[in-house]
């Protein structure tokens, strides 16, 4: 039986569980930590990595974009573009902090750590409806951000937005 991130995930919690009932907390982080440990794995970003492609052979690539507030990056990407936390890991409490997001299937890494990503990157994100995903966001405005649909962008009709540390999203309705 192959595991998956969701089963290592379901083993953490039932790890947290099975040592409350005794009076030993830990955070899910080093519970997460602990299950990657026993896989074999030296840590839970190498576990989650290697458990999502394990399956299938090769996965969709996941870009690593830099993050330098974490406030301003969990309202622009959860509260405006409706991303949802998949997992987030810190190796301890004051360390930075690695997330992962999703909306529906783009799943973009986050990433505190010094050398992950590069401020200002551009990540092209293919949508359905370039007019259904921009009246989605409208309906949850953005005090920094107005966003309209380019309609002459080369790949398509296409909305950009930039993140608080100035990546650049640009989602696009391929054409054709």
């Amino acid at each position: 039986m192959d595991l998956t991130p969701n089963d290592a995930k379901a083993a953490a919690k039932a790890l947290r569980r099975s040592l409350a009932a005794t009076d030993v907390t830990i955070s899910h982080s080093r519970a997460l930590e602990i299950v990657a440990q026993q896989l074999g794995f030296t840590d839970w970003n190498t576990a989650s990595a290697v458990l999502s492609t394990a399956r299938g052979g090769s996965g969709a690539a996941v870009p690593v974009l830099r993050m330098h507030d974490e406030a301003l990056t969990r309202e622009f990407y959860l509260d405006y573009l409706g991303f949802g936390v998949e997992w987030e890991h810190r190796f301890e409490p004051g360390m930075p902090l690695y997330l992962r997001i999703r909306r529906d299937e783009t799943v973009l890494d986050l990433s505190e750590h010094h050398g992950d990503g590069t401020p200002g990157t551009a990540v092209w994100i293919p949508v359905g409806s370039a007019d259904a995903f921009h009246a989605d966001i409208s309906a949850r405005p953005y005090p920094r951000l107005r966003p309209g649909i380019d309609r002459d962008a080369p790949g398509g009709p296409t909305i950009e937005v930039t993140d608080p540390s100035g990546n650049i999203l640009r989602f696009c309705e391929p054409a054709g």
